[in-house]
Protein backbone atom coordinates (compact mmCIF):
# COMPACT_ATOMS: atom_id res chain seq x y z
CA UNK A 1 0.00 0.00 0.00
CA UNK A 2 2.69 2.20 0.61
CA UNK A 3 4.12 1.26 -2.44
CA UNK A 4 1.40 2.31 -4.55
CA UNK A 5 0.88 5.53 -2.75
CA UNK A 6 4.27 6.42 -3.55
CA UNK A 7 4.13 5.92 -7.44
CA UNK A 8 1.40 7.95 -7.39
CA UNK A 9 3.91 10.89 -6.74
CA UNK A 10 6.37 9.78 -9.56
CA UNK A 11 4.78 11.96 -11.88
CA UNK A 12 4.83 15.19 -9.92
CA UNK A 13 8.53 14.49 -9.01
CA UNK A 14 9.07 14.74 -12.68
CA UNK A 15 7.20 17.61 -13.67
CA UNK A 16 9.09 19.28 -10.98
CA UNK A 17 12.31 18.56 -11.94
CA UNK A 18 11.96 19.18 -15.72
CA UNK A 19 10.46 22.57 -14.97
CA UNK A 20 14.01 22.84 -12.64
CA UNK A 21 15.69 22.34 -15.13
CA UNK A 22 14.17 24.38 -17.51
CA UNK A 23 14.55 27.31 -14.91
CA UNK A 24 17.98 26.74 -14.81
CA UNK A 25 18.72 26.61 -18.22
CA UNK A 26 17.25 29.14 -19.13
CA UNK A 27 19.31 31.00 -16.43
CA UNK A 28 21.94 30.45 -17.77
CA UNK A 29 21.38 30.79 -21.80
CA UNK A 30 20.61 34.57 -20.59
CA UNK A 31 23.28 34.93 -18.26
CA UNK A 32 25.81 33.63 -21.57
CA UNK A 33 23.81 35.27 -24.33
CA UNK A 34 23.47 38.74 -24.28
CA UNK A 35 22.41 38.87 -20.74
CA UNK A 36 18.61 39.64 -21.76
CA UNK A 37 16.72 38.54 -18.00
CA UNK A 38 13.72 37.49 -18.50
CA UNK A 39 11.79 39.21 -15.99
CA UNK A 40 8.53 39.97 -14.86
CA UNK A 41 7.72 43.63 -16.15
CA UNK A 42 6.49 45.35 -13.35
CA UNK A 43 7.96 48.84 -12.20
CA UNK A 44 9.38 48.01 -9.03
CA UNK A 45 11.05 44.92 -10.40
CA UNK A 46 12.70 46.90 -13.08
CA UNK A 47 13.27 49.60 -10.79
CA UNK A 48 15.27 46.86 -8.64
CA UNK A 49 16.32 45.17 -10.96
CA UNK A 50 17.89 48.11 -12.60
CA UNK A 51 19.79 49.09 -9.68
CA UNK A 52 21.28 45.47 -9.55
CA UNK A 53 22.28 45.27 -12.80
CA UNK A 54 24.45 48.50 -12.58
CA UNK A 55 25.68 47.73 -9.97
CA UNK A 56 26.98 43.85 -10.91
CA UNK A 57 28.07 44.90 -14.69
CA UNK A 58 28.67 48.13 -14.94
CA UNK A 59 32.16 49.21 -16.03
CA UNK A 60 33.27 51.61 -13.38
CA UNK A 61 32.55 51.46 -9.72
CA UNK A 62 29.28 53.04 -8.72
CA UNK A 63 27.63 54.62 -5.12
CA UNK A 64 23.99 52.97 -5.63
CA UNK A 65 23.28 54.52 -2.49
CA UNK A 66 23.97 58.26 -4.00
CA UNK A 67 22.27 56.98 -7.65
CA UNK A 68 19.32 56.39 -5.13
CA UNK A 69 19.47 59.60 -3.19
CA UNK A 70 19.57 61.93 -6.82
CA UNK A 71 16.78 59.38 -8.04
CA UNK A 72 14.15 59.95 -5.48
CA UNK A 73 13.34 63.17 -5.70
CA UNK A 74 13.27 63.27 -9.70
CA UNK A 75 10.45 60.63 -9.35
CA UNK A 76 8.42 62.45 -7.30
CA UNK A 77 8.60 65.17 -9.36
CA UNK A 78 7.06 63.46 -12.17
CA UNK A 79 3.97 62.97 -9.40
CA UNK A 80 3.16 67.22 -8.32
CA UNK A 81 5.06 70.05 -7.13
CA UNK A 82 4.85 69.26 -3.20
CA UNK A 83 5.46 65.51 -2.89
CA UNK A 84 9.40 65.76 -2.35
CA UNK A 85 12.14 63.50 -1.14
CA UNK A 86 14.37 65.01 2.23
CA UNK A 87 17.32 62.88 3.09
CA UNK A 88 18.45 61.64 6.50
CA UNK A 89 21.01 64.56 6.72
CA UNK A 90 18.26 67.56 5.75
CA UNK A 91 15.26 65.77 7.95
CA UNK A 92 15.91 67.00 11.42
CA UNK A 93 16.56 70.75 10.08
CA UNK A 94 13.08 70.37 8.10
CA UNK A 95 11.37 68.90 11.08
CA UNK A 96 12.64 71.55 13.79
CA UNK A 97 11.14 74.31 11.70
CA UNK A 98 7.90 72.98 13.01
CA UNK A 99 8.59 71.59 16.19
CA UNK A 100 8.04 73.75 18.80
CA UNK A 101 11.60 73.65 19.77
CA UNK A 102 15.41 71.77 19.23
CA UNK A 103 18.56 71.04 20.67
CA UNK A 104 21.16 74.01 20.34
CA UNK A 105 23.30 76.55 21.88
CA UNK A 106 20.77 79.20 21.29
CA UNK A 107 22.76 81.88 18.72
CA UNK A 108 21.56 83.22 15.74
CA UNK A 109 23.84 83.88 13.08
CA UNK A 110 25.10 85.35 9.65
CA UNK A 111 28.11 84.23 7.54
CA UNK A 112 30.08 86.95 5.94
CA UNK A 113 33.64 86.40 4.55
CA UNK A 114 33.51 83.02 5.07
CA UNK A 115 33.18 82.96 8.63
CA UNK A 116 29.66 82.81 11.18
CA UNK A 117 29.23 85.82 12.92
CA UNK A 118 26.55 85.65 16.00
CA UNK A 119 24.23 88.72 15.31
CA UNK A 120 21.91 87.57 18.44
CA UNK A 121 21.50 85.34 21.66
CA UNK A 122 18.20 83.67 22.76
CA UNK A 123 17.27 84.72 25.98
CA UNK A 124 17.75 82.66 28.79
CA UNK A 125 19.14 79.65 26.04
CA UNK A 126 23.07 78.19 26.61
CA UNK A 127 25.44 80.60 24.90
CA UNK A 128 23.57 83.26 26.55
CA UNK A 129 24.87 81.37 30.24
CA UNK A 130 28.12 81.10 28.77
CA UNK A 131 28.42 84.26 27.96
CA UNK A 132 28.29 84.81 24.11
CA UNK A 133 27.90 88.11 22.48
CA UNK A 134 26.25 89.20 19.68
CA UNK A 135 29.01 90.38 17.17
CA UNK A 136 31.44 87.46 18.05
CA UNK A 137 32.70 85.97 15.33
CA UNK A 138 33.33 81.69 15.62
CA UNK A 139 36.28 80.90 14.46
CA UNK A 140 36.66 77.32 15.45
CA UNK A 141 34.04 74.37 16.10
CA UNK A 142 35.47 71.67 18.98
CA UNK A 143 39.20 72.81 18.70
CA UNK A 144 39.14 72.60 14.19
CA UNK A 145 39.32 75.71 12.23
CA UNK A 146 35.95 76.61 11.19
CA UNK A 147 36.69 79.48 8.37
CA UNK A 148 36.99 79.26 4.47
CA UNK A 149 34.61 77.75 1.88
CA UNK A 150 33.14 74.97 4.37
CA UNK A 151 31.40 77.17 6.38
CA UNK A 152 27.68 77.30 5.22
CA UNK A 153 24.34 77.85 7.07
CA UNK A 154 23.83 73.88 6.98
CA UNK A 155 26.82 73.01 8.09
CA UNK A 156 27.10 75.56 10.48
CA UNK A 157 23.63 74.25 11.79
CA UNK A 158 24.66 70.74 11.88
CA UNK A 159 27.63 71.59 13.94
CA UNK A 160 26.08 73.61 16.49
CA UNK A 161 23.07 71.86 17.26
CA UNK A 162 22.96 68.58 18.45
CA UNK A 163 21.72 66.37 21.47
CA UNK A 164 20.49 67.99 24.55
CA UNK A 165 22.97 67.66 27.60
CA UNK A 166 26.47 67.59 24.98
CA UNK A 167 28.91 69.73 24.88
CA UNK A 168 30.57 71.75 21.90
CA UNK A 169 33.76 73.82 22.53
CA UNK A 170 33.45 77.44 20.31
CA UNK A 171 36.69 79.44 19.51
CA UNK A 172 35.35 83.13 19.28
CA UNK A 173 37.14 86.20 18.26
CA UNK A 174 35.85 89.36 20.11
CA UNK A 175 36.04 92.70 19.50
CA UNK A 176 38.48 94.59 22.27
CA UNK A 177 40.30 91.44 22.78
CA UNK A 178 43.74 90.66 21.04
CA UNK A 179 43.26 86.52 21.29
CA UNK A 180 40.70 84.49 20.46
CA UNK A 181 38.54 83.26 23.72
CA UNK A 182 37.27 79.65 24.28
CA UNK A 183 33.83 78.23 25.43
CA UNK A 184 32.79 75.29 26.39
CA UNK A 185 28.57 75.46 25.67
CA UNK A 186 25.99 72.64 27.05
CA UNK A 187 23.53 72.39 23.86
CA UNK A 188 19.46 72.92 25.72
CA UNK A 189 16.24 73.28 24.24
CA UNK A 190 16.07 76.53 21.78
CA UNK A 191 12.24 77.39 21.46
CA UNK A 192 11.09 78.12 18.16
CA UNK A 193 9.05 80.95 18.07
CA UNK A 194 6.06 80.98 14.96
CA UNK A 195 3.91 83.95 16.30
CA UNK A 196 6.51 87.05 14.90
CA UNK A 197 4.35 90.00 16.59
CA UNK A 198 1.95 90.66 18.67
CA UNK A 199 0.87 94.23 19.34
CA UNK A 200 -1.73 96.99 19.57
CA UNK A 201 -2.52 99.23 16.39
CA UNK A 202 -4.55 101.30 17.90
CA UNK A 203 -6.56 101.67 20.93
CA UNK A 204 -8.90 99.12 19.54
CA UNK A 205 -7.14 96.99 17.12
CA UNK A 206 -4.79 94.07 17.89
CA UNK A 207 -2.31 92.38 15.21
CA UNK A 208 -0.58 89.15 15.37
CA UNK A 209 2.10 88.29 12.78
CA UNK A 210 2.09 84.26 12.28
CA UNK A 211 4.92 83.39 10.72
CA UNK A 212 4.24 79.14 9.97
CA UNK A 213 1.71 77.01 11.66
CA UNK A 214 4.03 74.68 13.92
CA UNK A 215 3.16 72.82 16.95
CA UNK A 216 3.18 75.62 19.19
CA UNK A 217 0.94 77.96 16.91
CA UNK A 218 -2.02 77.34 18.96
CA UNK A 219 -0.89 77.96 22.06
CA UNK A 220 1.25 81.21 20.81
CA UNK A 221 -1.93 82.13 19.57
CA UNK A 222 -3.64 81.68 23.42
CA UNK A 223 -1.02 83.60 24.78
CA UNK A 224 -1.19 86.27 22.40
CA UNK A 225 -4.27 86.87 22.58
CA UNK A 226 -4.24 86.56 26.30
CA UNK A 227 -1.70 89.52 26.20
CA UNK A 228 -4.06 91.62 23.94
CA UNK A 229 -6.67 91.16 26.14
CA UNK A 230 -4.65 93.26 28.70
CA UNK A 231 -5.15 95.79 26.18
CA UNK A 232 -8.83 95.96 26.24
CA UNK A 233 -8.80 95.11 22.51
CA UNK A 234 -11.97 94.88 20.48
CA UNK A 235 -11.16 93.37 16.90
CA UNK A 236 -8.02 91.66 15.47
CA UNK A 237 -5.94 91.53 12.43
CA UNK A 238 -4.01 87.92 11.41
CA UNK A 239 -1.18 88.59 9.40
CA UNK A 240 -0.14 86.00 7.11
CA UNK A 241 1.56 87.37 4.99
CA UNK A 242 4.66 85.21 3.75
CA UNK A 243 3.32 82.44 5.66
CA UNK A 244 4.37 79.15 3.64
CA UNK A 245 1.84 77.06 5.64
CA UNK A 246 2.62 74.23 8.20
CA UNK A 247 0.38 72.05 9.92
CA UNK A 248 -3.42 71.15 9.24
CA UNK A 249 -3.92 70.54 12.78
CA UNK A 250 -2.50 73.98 14.16
CA UNK A 251 -4.64 75.48 11.46
CA UNK A 252 -8.25 74.01 12.70
CA UNK A 253 -7.58 74.21 16.58
CA UNK A 254 -6.73 78.42 15.48
CA UNK A 255 -9.82 78.83 13.15
CA UNK A 256 -12.39 76.86 15.42
CA UNK A 257 -11.35 79.93 17.94
CA UNK A 258 -13.09 82.42 15.73
CA UNK A 259 -15.87 80.26 14.55
CA UNK A 260 -19.48 79.30 15.71
CA UNK A 261 -20.42 76.01 16.66
CA UNK A 262 -20.68 73.08 13.71
CA UNK A 263 -19.06 75.49 10.90
CA UNK A 264 -17.32 73.32 8.47
CA UNK A 265 -13.63 74.58 8.80
CA UNK A 266 -12.07 72.13 5.51
CA UNK A 267 -12.25 68.62 4.01
CA UNK A 268 -9.99 66.49 2.76
CA UNK A 269 -9.96 63.71 0.13
CA UNK A 270 -8.02 61.75 -2.05
CA UNK A 271 -7.93 58.61 -3.87
CA UNK A 272 -6.84 56.50 -0.64
CA UNK A 273 -8.13 58.59 1.42
CA UNK A 274 -11.96 58.82 2.52
CA UNK A 275 -13.69 62.90 2.59
CA UNK A 276 -12.80 63.70 6.03
CA UNK A 277 -14.58 67.31 7.53
CA UNK A 278 -12.77 69.05 10.23
CA UNK A 279 -15.89 70.98 11.99
CA UNK A 280 -15.50 74.20 15.01
CA UNK A 281 -17.02 72.45 18.50
CA UNK A 282 -18.35 75.62 19.51
CA UNK A 283 -15.54 76.11 22.34
CA UNK A 284 -13.95 79.02 20.99
CA UNK A 285 -13.15 82.35 22.75
CA UNK A 286 -13.36 84.78 20.17
CA UNK A 287 -16.72 83.60 17.86
CA UNK A 288 -17.82 87.31 17.32
CA UNK A 289 -14.68 89.06 17.60
CA UNK A 290 -14.19 91.33 14.45
CA UNK A 291 -11.53 89.93 12.35
CA UNK A 292 -9.42 90.40 9.27
CA UNK A 293 -6.72 88.21 7.95
CA UNK A 294 -4.04 89.50 5.94
CA UNK A 295 -2.82 87.60 2.66
CA UNK A 296 -0.59 88.12 -0.42
CA UNK A 297 1.11 85.68 -2.81
CA UNK A 298 3.15 84.02 -0.70
CA UNK A 299 0.27 82.43 2.05
CA UNK A 300 0.22 78.97 0.90
CA UNK A 301 -1.42 76.09 2.62
CA UNK A 302 -2.38 75.69 5.86
CA UNK A 303 -2.37 79.67 5.34
CA UNK A 304 -4.81 79.15 2.73
CA UNK A 305 -6.83 76.93 5.18
CA UNK A 306 -7.31 79.61 7.47
CA UNK A 307 -8.01 82.07 5.34
CA UNK A 308 -10.54 80.03 2.83
CA UNK A 309 -12.39 78.85 6.80
CA UNK A 310 -12.79 83.07 7.54
CA UNK A 311 -13.68 83.83 4.17
CA UNK A 312 -16.24 81.09 3.03
CA UNK A 313 -18.00 81.16 7.04
CA UNK A 314 -18.43 85.09 6.06
CA UNK A 315 -16.71 85.39 9.37
CA UNK A 316 -14.51 88.28 8.25
CA UNK A 317 -12.76 90.21 5.87
CA UNK A 318 -9.61 89.10 4.08
CA UNK A 319 -7.16 91.66 3.00
CA UNK A 320 -4.03 92.01 0.40
CA UNK A 321 -3.34 89.83 -2.30
CA UNK A 322 -4.28 86.80 -3.92
CA UNK A 323 -2.52 83.97 -1.99
CA UNK A 324 -0.24 80.81 -3.51
CA UNK A 325 -2.41 78.18 -4.43
CA UNK A 326 -1.82 75.21 -2.89
CA UNK A 327 -4.37 72.91 -2.43
CA UNK A 328 -3.03 69.24 -1.84
CA UNK A 329 -1.73 67.48 1.49
CA UNK A 330 1.23 65.72 1.79
CA UNK A 331 2.09 62.84 4.93
CA UNK A 332 5.13 62.15 5.69
CA UNK A 333 6.86 58.94 5.31
CA UNK A 334 9.93 58.09 7.12
CA UNK A 335 12.64 55.51 5.40
CA UNK A 336 14.99 53.19 8.19
CA UNK A 337 18.08 55.54 7.72
CA UNK A 338 16.22 58.64 8.83
CA UNK A 339 15.44 60.30 5.64
CA UNK A 340 11.50 60.42 4.48
CA UNK A 341 9.29 62.04 1.92
CA UNK A 342 6.27 64.59 1.63
CA UNK A 343 3.91 62.29 -0.38
CA UNK A 344 0.46 64.13 -1.48
CA UNK A 345 -2.36 61.95 -0.76
CA UNK A 346 -5.20 63.73 -0.63
CA UNK A 347 -6.39 67.88 -1.60
CA UNK A 348 -7.94 69.87 0.51
CA UNK A 349 -11.61 71.92 0.32
CA UNK A 350 -12.52 74.82 1.67
CA UNK A 351 -16.19 75.18 3.56
CA UNK A 352 -17.63 75.97 0.29
CA UNK A 353 -16.06 73.04 -1.40
CA UNK A 354 -13.70 74.44 -3.57
CA UNK A 355 -9.83 73.56 -4.09
CA UNK A 356 -7.84 76.08 -4.71
CA UNK A 357 -4.58 74.30 -6.11
CA UNK A 358 -3.49 76.09 -8.99
CA UNK A 359 -2.74 74.60 -12.28
CA UNK A 360 0.11 72.78 -13.05
CA UNK A 361 1.85 70.10 -15.34
CA UNK A 362 2.72 66.89 -13.79
CA UNK A 363 6.65 65.89 -14.26
CA UNK A 364 7.15 69.73 -15.56
CA UNK A 365 7.18 71.69 -12.33
CA UNK A 366 9.43 74.69 -14.32
CA UNK A 367 6.42 76.60 -15.01
CA UNK A 368 4.71 76.15 -11.78
CA UNK A 369 7.88 77.42 -9.72
CA UNK A 370 7.95 80.75 -11.90
CA UNK A 371 4.27 81.43 -11.27
CA UNK A 372 4.64 83.98 -8.83
CA UNK A 373 7.10 85.78 -11.53
CA UNK A 374 4.72 85.70 -13.89
CA UNK A 375 2.25 86.76 -11.85
CA UNK A 376 4.12 89.83 -10.85
CA UNK A 377 5.16 90.25 -14.67
CA UNK A 378 1.46 90.28 -15.75
CA UNK A 379 0.52 93.01 -13.33
CA UNK A 380 -1.31 91.22 -10.64
CA UNK A 381 0.46 92.67 -7.86
CA UNK A 382 -0.73 96.38 -9.02
CA UNK A 383 -4.28 95.83 -10.83
CA UNK A 384 -6.67 93.73 -9.65
CA UNK A 385 -8.36 93.29 -13.10
CA UNK A 386 -5.03 91.40 -13.77
CA UNK A 387 -6.02 88.96 -11.40
CA UNK A 388 -7.07 85.54 -14.03
CA UNK A 389 -8.99 82.71 -12.04
CA UNK A 390 -10.46 79.85 -14.43
CA UNK A 391 -11.78 77.87 -11.77
CA UNK A 392 -15.54 77.01 -11.07
CA UNK A 393 -17.98 79.38 -9.30
CA UNK A 394 -18.52 78.54 -5.47
CA UNK A 395 -20.69 80.86 -2.58
CA UNK A 396 -20.40 81.34 0.91
CA UNK A 397 -22.68 81.26 3.57
CA UNK A 398 -24.48 84.00 2.58
CA UNK A 399 -24.37 83.44 -1.19
CA UNK A 400 -20.72 85.18 -2.16
CA UNK A 401 -19.20 84.09 -5.16
CA UNK A 402 -15.60 82.55 -4.63
CA UNK A 403 -13.65 81.09 -7.00
CA UNK A 404 -11.18 77.71 -7.04
CA UNK A 405 -8.38 76.45 -8.91
CA UNK A 406 -5.97 79.32 -7.81
CA UNK A 407 -5.73 80.58 -4.70
CA UNK A 408 -8.24 82.63 -1.94
CA UNK A 409 -8.86 85.99 -3.58
CA UNK A 410 -8.64 89.10 -1.49
CA UNK A 411 -12.46 91.35 -0.68
CA UNK A 412 -10.22 94.23 -0.53
CA UNK A 413 -7.07 93.98 -3.29
CA UNK A 414 -4.33 95.81 -1.49
CA UNK A 415 -1.79 96.80 -4.56
CA UNK A 416 1.58 96.97 -4.50
CA UNK A 417 3.49 100.30 -4.38
CA UNK A 418 6.74 100.62 -6.90
CA UNK A 419 6.79 104.18 -7.63
CA UNK A 420 9.80 104.75 -5.17
CA UNK A 421 11.75 101.92 -6.57
CA UNK A 422 14.48 102.69 -8.49
CA UNK A 423 17.49 101.11 -10.47
CA UNK A 424 20.00 102.61 -8.24
CA UNK A 425 18.03 101.15 -4.97
CA UNK A 426 17.08 97.63 -7.05
CA UNK A 427 20.95 97.38 -7.69
CA UNK A 428 22.02 97.76 -4.23
CA UNK A 429 19.31 95.42 -2.53
CA UNK A 430 20.19 92.91 -4.94
CA UNK A 431 23.70 92.90 -4.10
CA UNK A 432 23.29 92.40 -0.54
CA UNK A 433 24.68 95.92 -0.34
CA UNK A 434 21.89 97.16 2.39
CA UNK A 435 22.16 94.34 4.64
CA UNK A 436 25.81 94.01 4.72
CA UNK A 437 26.60 97.75 5.57
CA UNK A 438 23.43 97.36 8.41
CA UNK A 439 25.68 94.63 9.96
CA UNK A 440 28.74 96.02 9.56
CA UNK A 441 27.59 99.35 11.06
CA UNK A 442 25.83 97.92 13.80
CA UNK A 443 28.95 95.52 14.80
CA UNK A 444 30.78 98.68 14.79
CA UNK A 445 28.32 100.66 16.97
CA UNK A 446 26.57 98.32 19.28
CA UNK A 447 27.76 99.78 22.28
CA UNK A 448 26.27 103.10 21.84
CA UNK A 449 23.31 101.33 20.26
CA UNK A 450 22.38 98.98 23.43
CA UNK A 451 22.06 102.19 25.30
CA UNK A 452 19.00 102.79 23.02
CA UNK A 453 15.65 100.81 24.62
CA UNK A 454 13.19 101.41 21.67
CA UNK A 455 12.39 101.62 18.05
CA UNK A 456 11.86 105.34 17.69
CA UNK A 457 15.24 106.40 19.78
CA UNK A 458 17.24 104.37 17.28
CA UNK A 459 15.41 105.53 14.71
CA UNK A 460 16.24 108.97 15.94
CA UNK A 461 20.07 108.05 16.38
CA UNK A 462 20.29 106.96 13.13
CA UNK A 463 18.93 110.17 11.46
CA UNK A 464 21.27 111.93 13.57
CA UNK A 465 24.17 110.16 12.23
CA UNK A 466 23.51 110.48 8.72
CA UNK A 467 23.70 106.88 8.69
CA UNK A 468 21.84 106.84 4.73
CA UNK A 469 24.56 109.37 3.50
CA UNK A 470 27.32 106.72 5.17
CA UNK A 471 25.10 104.10 2.92
CA UNK A 472 25.56 105.92 0.09
CA UNK A 473 29.31 106.37 0.35
CA UNK A 474 29.83 102.33 1.21
CA UNK A 475 27.60 101.63 -1.28
CA UNK A 476 30.17 103.80 -3.62
CA UNK A 477 33.52 101.50 -2.05
CA UNK A 478 31.69 98.59 -3.83
CA UNK A 479 31.23 100.22 -7.37
CA UNK A 480 27.97 101.79 -7.42
CA UNK A 481 28.24 104.88 -8.39
CA UNK A 482 25.89 108.11 -6.60
CA UNK A 483 22.90 108.92 -8.14
CA UNK A 484 21.49 111.84 -6.36
CA UNK A 485 18.27 111.55 -8.15
CA UNK A 486 17.74 108.49 -7.48
CA UNK A 487 18.51 108.20 -3.95
CA UNK A 488 15.95 111.23 -4.00
CA UNK A 489 13.28 109.17 -5.12
CA UNK A 490 14.07 106.42 -3.17
CA UNK A 491 15.08 107.90 0.36
CA UNK A 492 11.79 106.19 2.10
CA UNK A 493 12.62 102.90 1.02
CA UNK A 494 16.29 103.59 1.92
CA UNK A 495 16.16 104.71 5.52
CA UNK A 496 13.09 102.07 6.18
CA UNK A 497 15.36 99.49 5.18
CA UNK A 498 18.35 100.61 6.49
CA UNK A 499 16.32 101.64 10.13
CA UNK A 500 14.25 98.72 10.04
CA UNK A 501 17.67 96.25 9.57
CA UNK A 502 19.53 97.74 11.90
CA UNK A 503 16.48 97.88 14.80
CA UNK A 504 15.78 93.81 14.34
CA UNK A 505 20.00 93.49 14.65
CA UNK A 506 19.26 95.22 18.23
CA UNK A 507 15.84 94.72 19.38
CA UNK A 508 13.52 91.89 19.04
CA UNK A 509 11.31 90.64 16.06
CA UNK A 510 7.94 92.33 17.24
CA UNK A 511 10.01 95.43 17.34
CA UNK A 512 11.29 95.44 13.67
CA UNK A 513 7.61 94.05 12.24
CA UNK A 514 6.03 97.09 14.38
CA UNK A 515 8.52 99.53 12.77
CA UNK A 516 7.69 98.50 9.11
CA UNK A 517 4.36 98.36 9.56
CA UNK A 518 3.86 102.14 10.50
CA UNK A 519 3.70 102.83 7.07
CA UNK A 520 2.59 99.64 5.33
CA UNK A 521 -1.26 100.21 3.09
CA UNK A 522 -2.44 97.09 3.98
CA UNK A 523 -2.17 97.71 7.72
CA UNK A 524 -3.87 101.12 7.24
CA UNK A 525 -6.43 99.73 5.04
CA UNK A 526 -7.46 97.18 7.84
CA UNK A 527 -8.10 100.26 10.02
CA UNK A 528 -10.22 101.45 7.98
CA UNK A 529 -12.38 98.68 7.20
CA UNK A 530 -12.17 97.70 11.30
CA UNK A 531 -12.88 101.90 11.63
CA UNK A 532 -16.21 101.58 9.41
CA UNK A 533 -17.50 98.93 10.42
CA UNK A 534 -17.29 96.74 8.08
CA UNK A 535 -15.30 93.51 9.00
CA UNK A 536 -18.93 91.61 8.50
CA UNK A 537 -19.48 90.58 4.93
CA UNK A 538 -22.32 91.68 3.42
CA UNK A 539 -24.94 89.54 1.08
CA UNK A 540 -24.26 90.34 -2.52
CA UNK A 541 -27.44 92.73 -3.33
CA UNK A 542 -26.07 94.96 -0.48
CA UNK A 543 -22.07 94.38 -0.83
CA UNK A 544 -20.28 97.92 -0.52
CA UNK A 545 -18.73 98.87 -3.73
CA UNK A 546 -15.43 99.59 -2.27
CA UNK A 547 -14.50 96.06 -1.87
CA UNK A 548 -13.41 96.33 -5.18
CA UNK A 549 -11.13 99.37 -4.58
CA UNK A 550 -7.83 98.83 -5.41
CA UNK A 551 -4.80 100.39 -2.73
CA UNK A 552 -1.44 100.80 -2.49
CA UNK A 553 1.40 99.61 -0.42
CA UNK A 554 4.96 100.53 -0.11
CA UNK A 555 7.26 97.51 -1.26
CA UNK A 556 9.66 98.58 1.47
CA UNK A 557 8.31 95.77 3.50
CA UNK A 558 8.58 93.15 1.20
CA UNK A 559 12.68 94.26 -0.06
CA UNK A 560 13.43 95.21 3.69
CA UNK A 561 12.59 91.42 4.35
CA UNK A 562 14.75 90.15 2.13
CA UNK A 563 17.74 91.99 2.86
CA UNK A 564 17.50 91.37 6.30
CA UNK A 565 15.74 88.45 7.03
CA UNK A 566 16.58 85.69 4.83
CA UNK A 567 20.09 85.25 6.01
CA UNK A 568 19.50 84.97 9.70
CA UNK A 569 19.97 81.12 10.68
CA UNK A 570 19.65 79.83 14.19
CA UNK A 571 21.64 77.47 15.80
Amino acid sequence: MNTNRSSRFVPLIIAISVIAGIIIDTFFANKFSGNRLNIINTSSNKLNDLLHIIDDQYVDTVNISNIVEQAMPKILAELDPHSTYISAKDAQTANDDLKGSFSGIGVQFVIKNDTVHVTNIIKGGPSEKTGILPGDRIISIDGKPYTGKEVTNEETMHRLRGKKGTNVKVGIMRHGEDKALSFTIERGDIPVKTIDASYMLNEELGYIKIKKFGETTYPELLMALAELEQENFKGLVVDLRGNGGGYLVSAIQMINEFLPKQRLIVYTEGRKVKREEYKSDGRGSYQTLPIIVLTDELSASAAEIFSGAIQDNDRGVIIGRRTFGKGLVQQPIEFQDGSLIHLTIARYYTPSGRCIQKPFVKGDNKEYEMDIITRYEHGEFFNEDSISQSGDVYKTSIGRSVYGGGGIMPDYFVAEDTSMITSYYTETASKGLISQFCFDYTDQNRSKLQELSDADNIVKYLRSQHVLEKFIKFADSKGIKRRNNMIKKSQHLFEQAIYGSIIYNMLEMNDYIEYINRDDATIRKAIEIYQNGETVPQKPETANDSSKTAYTTSSATTISCTTTMSWTRTA
